[in-house]
């Protein structure tokens, strides 16, 4: 198990009473895995993704990442956390420290001592990774939004973490930057990096090996997106939305239209419309 939470409740202080974001969690994220974590705003989702390394911790219950807790006082098992862990979060311009694409990749590995010449091949794995090698020599500023997404995830990529978490990594992007993150995230996840995906947008969470569905700090509901997406009922009362093409798809079955329960991508929902005779 890569990551696990047991009984995981977290609360942020507040002057009068404690704000709590994370209730009585349990949740397992497995090696391999492409989970995706969606919610509405507020019900604790990206709380729950700053738990998972470490950047915040528990108010009750364990967070264990590969069999060590993140409440662990010893330093240097914190850091080893945090280095299997990386996270990419929304604003790529505020993760930049760099005027040059490969310091920023390096910037990373310098900082766990990686000798020079394995900084060199750690910039041009991370780089050819998100398919960005051209730009090694640019500034990260005059890119667009996915590219500099793309190179956030790059600079995480040179520590070689074992799991990857996006909180909202795709939230400020264009639809063509989106999909450009998306399809780094799945060619990592194919290399056998752990994906954990944070999203509002319920399109990237079809794509998912697992859904999680978080409420007012629980796990409301857990499954693959098919078995999410086929409860209508349950996705409304949470406050999301199905996937465009699968509201309409769902819309077409109930005016009796004989097209599969299943979920759909564009392509998959005209093709489907297409047979139709």
């Amino acid at each position: 198990m890569a990551i696990k939470f047991e009984k995981v409740t977290y609360e942020y202080p507040a002057e009068d009473n404690a704000v709590v974001a994370v209730k009585n969690v349990d949740l397992e994220i497995e090696d391999g895995s492409f989970v995706c974590i969606c919610g509405e705003n507020g019900s604790g989702k990206s709380t729950l993704a700053k738990l998972m390394n470490g950047l915040l911790q528990p108010t009750s219950g364990v967070v264990t990442v590969d069999g060590k807790t993140t409440a662990t006082e010893e330093e240097e098992e914190l850091f080893a956390i945090r280095q299997k862990v990386g996270m990419v979060f929304q604003n790529p311009d505020n993760q930049m420290i760099a005027s040059i694409i490969e310091d920023e990749i390096a910037f990373g590995p310098e900082n766990l001592g990686v000798p020079r010449e394995e900084i060199g091949e750690r910039i041009e794995y991370a780089l050819s990774a998100v398919g960005m090698t051209e730009y090694r020599h640019n500034t990260p500023y005059k890119l667009s939004g996915g590219q500099k997404q793309r190179i956030a995830i790059a600079a995480v990529l040179a520590m070689r973490p074992e799991v990857l978490v996006l909180d909202e990594s795709t939230a400020m992007l264009d639809p063509k930057g989106r999909a450009e993150v998306l399809k780094v995230a799945h060619e990592l996840n194919d290399q056998g990096i752990t994906i954990v995906l944070i999203t509002h947008f319920m399109e990237e969470a079809t794509q998912a090996d697992r859904v999680v569905v978080m409420s007012e700090g629980r796990v409301v509901m857990d499954g693959t997106p098919e078995e999410i997406f086929r409860d209508r009922a349950s996705i409304e009362k949470y406050d999301l939305e199905l996937p465009i093409t699968d509201a309409i798809a769902a819309d077409l079955l109930q005016a009796g239209l004989p097209l599969e329960d299943k979920i759909y991508s564009e392509k998959t929902l005209a093709e489907a419309i297409c047979r139709l005779k």
